[in-house]
């Protein structure tokens, strides 16, 4: 997940969909006497698995301490009343699950296509619906590896048999967005899971064409000579191969399995004001449309996607991006749409020496869900991340649940 200027260093099939929990209304019943008012909100974790962040803890770990972890944080999301749990199963062109298209991570075994012996997101799918939560399946589309040497990936890689859709760039390797067959060969690796796993949606977060690398250019030189005829420049070309990602990736998708929905979590700041009209009144460093070539406004506009969380990642009065300025502009970007809106919150940050003042208030972050209460498009909030979830620094998530999930809720809808 994205910071203001870069990047924080971060077998079974279930087929059972989640049921109503327990206790908590069917949607639009109509509360009767002494009966509480139903509520409905989106409330997730992201549990990310890339450098085992929050799962596995480690690499090596049996079948047994790796399930009994990942069900331990499946249960954590139930004690804070979570109902949605956003499970990374492709952090780095590899999978969580048996997929005939690439190699079992390395995060599992510590060696990059070793069987763990089990089926984590078969077992995932259906230990969260039991429970009442809801699976996202989140997903990585270009990044290769966190280190810039091929000869690391296993024999067998895509990118081992294919080199020419690699490009290095800022010590990482990464998919060439702009070529048709590795913009087709992403889509199968994904939508594999959603044919093989009653998933509730699938899930992407902000990275598409790297983050800017001080000094380093991303080098699709070839492929813009070759796919480029047509565009005003580079720029618009890339933002269109990643338009066309989205695009066939949504009509795909219920083609496999009707009633999986596809969201997006994007770099919190699309445009600054003071570059488009359109955009939002901050200074940020990073812009999605602009360093990304991600146009996250354009895909809600075009409902694209059934919904997106930006991760707005700062606190309440931050000059350069204020959360109480960002969380209004989304909530107009998504106004009349049908895209959902759920914002992106940085639990991470809350007790870190290293942020603002403001973060180290454990009150911080719930002052951000009363915020986020007055705009109706809101409709709930992930939070990142697993651990940060379990650990609670300062009780920054503790007093979310006291001043907001004092009840179950069904997702937003």
């Amino acid at each position: 997940m994205a910071t203001l200027t870069g990047l924080v260093t971060t077998g079974e099939p279930g087929l059972v969909k989640a049921g109503d929990s327990a206790g908590v209304p069917r949607a639009g019943a109509t509360p009767g006497p002494g009966r509480p008012r139903r509520v409905s909100e989106l409330r997730g974790m992201w549990l990310s698995t890339v450098v085992n962040r929050d799962w596995p803890s480690r690499t090596g770990l049996s079948a047994a301490q790796q399930r009994a972890e990942l069900l331990a944080h499946l249960d954590r999301a139930v004690d804070r009343r979570l109902n949605a749990v956003f499970f990374q199963v492709r952090p780095t062109a590899d999978a969580f699950w048996p997929s005939p298209y690439e190699p079992w991570s390395e995060y599992l075994t510590g060696v990059q296509g070793g069987d763990p012996g089990w089926d984590p997101l078969g077992t995932a799918v259906r230990e969260a619906h039991a429970r009442g939560l809801e699976l996202h399946a989140w997903f990585n589309p270009y990044r290769i590896a966190n280190h810039s040497d091929p000869g690391r990936l296993v024999a067998t890689h895509p990118a081992r048999k294919h080199p020419d859709w690699v490009v290095p760039h800022g010590g990482r390797l990464y998919y060439n967005p702009g070529l048709p067959e590795v913009r087709a060969f992403v889509q199968d690796a994904m939508l594999d899971a959603v044919r093989e796993y009653a998933i509730d949606a699938v899930h992407w977060d902000d990275y598409f064409y790297p983050y800017p690398a001080e000094g380093q250019v991303f080098d699709d030189d070839a492929a813009y000579r070759t796919h480029g005829a047509g565009f005003a420049d580079r720029a618009a070309w890339r933002r269109d191969n990643i338009d066309q990602l989205v695009r066939e990736t949504a009509t795909r998708i219920p083609l496999i399995r009707p009633g999986t929905r596809f969201g997006i979590s994007p770099f919190g700041v699309w445009r600054n004001g003071a570059t488009d009209p359109r955009g939002s009144d901050t200074r940020a460093a990073v812009r999605t449309y602009d360093d990304l070539y991600a146009d996250t406004r354009k895909w809600v506009r075009e409902r694209w996607i059934d919904y997106i969380v930006p991760q707005v990642y700062w606190n309440l009065g931050f000059p350069a991006a204020d959360y109480a300025k960002l969380v209004p502009w989304w909530a107009a970007v998504t106004q009349g749409t049908g895209v959902e809106l759920y914002i992106g919150e940085a639990l991470y940050k809350a007790g870190d020496p290293a942020q603002p003042a403001a973060w180290q208030h454990p009150a911080e972050l719930s002052r951000h869900l009363t915020f986020a209460r007055d705009h109706t498009q809101v409709r709930g909030h992930v939070f990142f991340s697993a651990k940060e979830v379990d650990v609670d620094r300062v009780g920054a998530m503790a007093r979310v649940v006291t001043d907001h999930y004092q009840r179950p809720a069904r997702p937003a809808r």
